[in-house]
């Protein structure tokens, strides 16, 4: 997928899909996700119609995956829009400090993984629209 927003700042990432009879594994480790992994949390159990996110990062990096399901991740720069829906658990999202990101649309079941570069910490949000094409 070709993505309009700075090829730097969002990018796909194979994790590796290792395929047996009896089900397969996929594994995350540090060199598929290019920082120190810090913080791990996920959502679900989201109910139809709601939204997540709606903020950008000063300075923390994540990657989503779709562990379950299915969900879009509406992601901008302040100029280009562009919406990515994920929904293989052996591919993740990338994506940098700078973004602005929205995730909808999540199906019945889903599941997003979400692996940071660094723990929470309010001061590195921004959370209103306005203030983050400011940055820009």
């Amino acid at each position: 997928m070709e993505f309009d927003i700075e090829m730097n700042k969002i990018k796909f990432i194979k994790i590796p899909k290792i395929e047996d009879n009896r089900g397969n594994l996929s594994v995350i480790e540090k060199e598929i996700v290019p920082f120190e992994i810090k913080r791990v949390y996920y959502l679900y159990d989201v109910p139809a119609g709601a939204e997540r996110g709606g903020h950008s990062h000063k300075k923390t990096q994540e990657f989503l995956v779709a562990l379950s399901g299915s969900f879009d991740v509406i992601i901008t720069d302040g100029i280009t829009k562009q919406r990515i829906t994920l929904s293989k658990p052996y591919e993740g999202l990338l994506i940098e400090n700078g973004v602005w990101r929205e995730l909808d649309n999540f199906s019945s079941g889903s599941v997003c993984l979400v692996i940071a570069s660094d723990v929470f910490d309010e001061e590195d949000y921004i959370r209103d629209f306005n203030e983050f094409l400011q940055t820009r």
